[in-house]
């Protein structure tokens, strides 16, 4: 019996042990440049030591014991829509390293003020999604608005709303109905219409672009305060040899010119897709297209003499097969890829007005190392 009883202990030791109030996380930066408002993302593997598994009740502190806003993120849509990665931010300098704590405690409430992203669907708006952060943007459009009498549009494009506070304002915008006059917040002056605006895709086959219309449904994964991440159905469409169905995941962080975007073409056969990206032609825009950095920028003049903007495409340099263009769009055509694995990247504008980039130059830089960021994110350490 005593034996039978040191041999439980010895088992329960390790496991009691094991169980952890606390977890330290280190944040490496390896570039030699600062990056502002990194995202870092811890999942429950990371996260599995901690005796408290909600991780709505996981608070982060920097190495000085402040809190550190924080959001828990469902990112698989679950039937439980529970969370399965813990995110937060922070700013480093080049080759910093940072450390973090994480603690249980109570369930995070967060303030109005604490949000630098937020997105939702606007169906008093003929069924716009529209999103937004401390920086820049966007709506796109539902179904409901092909049917409009007043003004009908057929488009998937993805449309840019300028601003330049740091302030949501998505709800305020549609609730005056008024966003197409710069009050001191900014303006919706940018008409998309049927092209593919601020880096909507589609398929290139037969030298054409393909691309879907509308969105017929949506879901909300993550709102703010830190991430805002939904998924937009489209109708399927044809191709000269086949149908192909898209869903198109967006995600965007506070601090950031770009959203990520997760494009799906489901076809109804194994052969490999081209999928294109494009930006809106805009006349008297100055393009320039880098593959090495594997990205396609604009500089260009804003309706109603309301400054420059510039916009970007960003992927992985490895995917990029040439850049062209048809009638209405500057395109970024991929290599061909799968029908079963998204394609991702990066698009989205910055308007010189806003303070926070204005020139050419600027832009450029800042696609620029934000693709060489993207190609090495903070390594994460957890003990």
């Amino acid at each position: 019996m005593k034996i039978g009883l040191l041999v439980v202990l010895l088992v329960a030791v390790p496991l009691v042990a094991s169980a952890q109030t606390e977890l330290t996380v280190t944040a490496v930066n390896k570039l030699n440049l600062a990056r502002q408002s990194e995202t870092i993302e811890l999942t429950t593997k990371d996260l599995a030591l901690l005796v408290e598994k909600d991780l709505t009740k996981l608070h982060v502190r920097d190495s000085a014991g402040r809190e550190v806003l924080a959001q828990s993120v469902d990112t698989d849509y679950d039937e439980y829509h529970k969370p399965d990665i813990l995110i937060f931010q922070a700013d480093f300098k080049p080759n910093e390293t940072k450390r973090f704590t994480v603690v249980a405690g109570e369930k995070r409430v967060y303030k109005k003020e604490d949000f630098r992203a937020y997105g939702r669907f606007v169906r008093e708006r003929f069924d716009d999604f529209a999103w937004e952060n401390d920086r820049i943007a966007h709506r796109t459009y539902g179904r409901a608005l092909i049917f409009w009498k007043g003004e009908p549009l057929t488009s998937s494009a993805i449309d840019i709303w300028s601003k330049r506070t740091p302030k949501m304002v998505l709800n305020d915008w549609y609730m005056v109905d008024n966003y197409h006059a710069d009050h001191g917040e900014g303006a919706d002056v940018y008409s998309a219409g049927p092209t593919r605006g601020c880096g909507g895709s589609g398929i290139w086959a037969s030298e054409q672009l393909f691309i879907p219309t509308n969105f017929i449904d949506s879901r909300v994964l993550a709102n703010g305060p830190i991430r805002v991440m939904f998924e937009l159905v489209y109708p399927s469409f044809h191709l000269p040899s086949t149908q192909v169905t898209p869903v198109l995941r967006v995600s965007l962080d506070g601090g950031s010119q770009l959203n990520r975007f997760e494009a799906f073409y489901r076809s109804e056969t194994s052969d490999p897709l081209v999928v294109a990206i494009g930006l809106k032609k805009v006349k008297d825009a100055v393009k320039d297209f880098n593959a090495e950095q594997g990205r396609l920028t604009v500089w260009e003049p804003m309706a109603q003499n309301l400054g420059m903007q510039g916009l970007a495409i960003v992927v992985n340099p490895r995917d990029v097969d040439t850049s062209t263009e048809d009638k209405l769009n500057h395109l970024l055509v991929l290599k061909p890829t799968r029908n079963t694995m998204p394609v991702t990247y990066w698009t989205g504008f910055a308007w010189d007005r806003a303070g926070k980039i204005t020139s050419a130059r600027e832009w450029n830089k800042y696609v620029d190392e934000f693709s060489e960021a993207r190609r090495s994110p903070i390594e994460i350490s957890v003990k």
